[in-house]
């Protein structure tokens, strides 16, 4: 016989157990047919210059150092109003003839393959908030990211390796690892960081001779962990401990393996920038991202590589220098990547987004009271230009704009809740269906606002 509580906590597990496989199933079906089955995510940190790099803007420099004609936002800092003309060139490649600065050589060889949007919009022009805002819908602490979203909603196909994995060359973004956690969510979908370096993950390599007794000591832990879960009923925080525990060990088999690029050619490391100073760091992120593709992780983020002397995108002085230095570091690593994944016949199937939490100022910020090489540009989230590619997003279309002098978006605004939106459609993913209930409510990467832009979509 059983009492009432005994009866509650064993029916409980019984209904628990059915939603925890739910949950935490291999793979699950999309809404409806998806085009891509892949994200990866250029995370371009500190918020890149859109009149510098892929919004041409020749009324800066016609009007450079005259005043801005309008009172400018309030942002982060006090800034001047005077107008900072682009310092570098701009041409246009492909059949889209699409426009893009000397900074970025690679990376307009492949614009036929691009969707560029310059009219992106975001709610914050502070770092943390804005790093939270573009990788959860939220500006506060404490949400799912985007790529948790993405696995609690399809679930991973890859036995032995993450289902949402960040990779970093030495800086993580304002807002730290909570930028790519799980939240409410089960702990299971949070993101994976692989540091830079030979052993991305901790304690990857056991002592051979450990190898039967670490299999040994999880069987035991997860037959403990199951009586937990019969005696007191299902726990989601129970079984994403289990999962992580059986991931982490078959990690230590798949992870050696990824990471070993002795059979990639001479001219796929080429092509990536390996073996190259500026460009090995970033070139390797790259390099693994399509690996990691191959194996059919859903969700990879790269993040800036650390430069030495230079602030990541962040340039409020001497843009000139730092842009230069950081698009230098990433430019023909992004094209190989998007290169590569075409050739191999990946693009069509796996959707690349490049971007940073906001863009930037058409006005100067002083370096040293006067213009020259230290000035540079403050933040600004009203007007900037993210891009995507493959995945069935639109190939060789820009979309939107910012008025002239690139402030804001006054043409096809594109809302950070609005590329949520689009991203997870071509996931096959509705945005409005993709609800986990917390606190009493159903709640969603896009919050309550979020609109696919269908004009964006091949």
């Amino acid at each position: 016989m059983f009492n009432r509580r005994q009866f509650l906590a064993r029916s409980a597990n019984g209904f628990g157990a059915l939603a925890a496989l739910s949950l935490n199933a291999a793979t699950r079906a999309p809404h409806y047919p998806a085009k891509a089955k892949s994200v990866i995510f250029l995370f371009m940190d500190g918020g890149p210059s859109q009149m510098d790099s892929f919004d041409p803007k020749p009324r800066l420099r016609q009007e450079h150092a005259k005043p801005l004609p309008f009172k400018p936002p309030t942002t982060v800092f006090n800034i001047s109003d005077k107008i900072l003309g682009s310092p570098f060139s701009f041409r246009q490649y492909g059949q889209s003839g699409a426009w893009v600065s000397e900074l970025f050589p690679h990376t307009a060889t492949c614009v036929d393959d691009m969707t560029i949007i310059r009219s992106m919009v975001a709610d914050h022009s502070e770092h943390t908030a804005a790093n939270y805002f573009i990788h959860s819908g939220s500006g506060f602490q404490g949400r799912p990211s985007m790529g948790a979203w993405v696995n609690y909603g399809l679930g991973s196909v890859c036995d032995n390796l993450p289902g949402f994995i960040v990779l970093e060359s030495g800086l993580i973004p304002p807002g730290g690892i909570d930028c790519f956690g799980a939240g409410f969510l089960p702990a299971s979908y949070q993101g994976t960081l692989f540091r830079k370096g030979a052993t991305p993950v901790a304690d990857l390599e056991p002592p051979a001779a450990e190898r039967t007794k670490q299999r040994e000591k999880l069987a035991l832990l997860s037959q403990l962990n199951a009586g937990v879960v019969e005696r007191f009923a299902a726990s989601s925080e129970v079984e994403a401990t289990i999962q992580n525990y059986e991931l982490a060990f078959r990690m230590q088999s798949a992870v050696p393996d990824l990471l070993d690029f002795s059979k990639e050619t001479d001219a796929t490391k080429e092509l990536y920038g390996l073996g190259d100073k500026l460009t090995d760091d970033f070139g390797r992120e790259c390099l693994l991202a399509r690996r990691l593709v191959e194996r059919g992780v859903r969700f990879i983020e790269l993040l800036t590589p650390a430069r030495s002397g230079f602030d990541r995108w962040d340039q409020h002085s001497n843009l000139e220098d730092g842009h230069r230095i950081n698009a230098q570091s990433v430019d023909k690593p992004i094209a190989g990547l998007l290169k590569d994944l075409k050739a191999r016949g990946l693009l069509d199937e796996t959707l690349v987004i490049w971007g940073g939490e906001f863009g930037r100022t058409p006005c100067a910020q002083m370096g040293d009271g006067g213009f020259n090489k230290a000035v540079g540009r403050d933040h600004n989230p009203f007007g900037f230009t993210m891009w995507m590619a493959g995945g069935g997003a639109k190939p060789g279309l820009v979309y939107g704009a910012t008025d002239d002098y690139g402030y804001f978006a006054v043409e096809n605004k594109v809302h950070m809740h609005d590329l949520h939106a689009t991203m997870l459609h071509l996931l096959g993913l509705d945005h409005k269906r993709l609800t986990y209930r917390y606190s009493g409510r159903d709640m969603r990467l896009t919050d309550v606002a979020g609109n696919v832009i269908q004009d964006l979509l091949a």
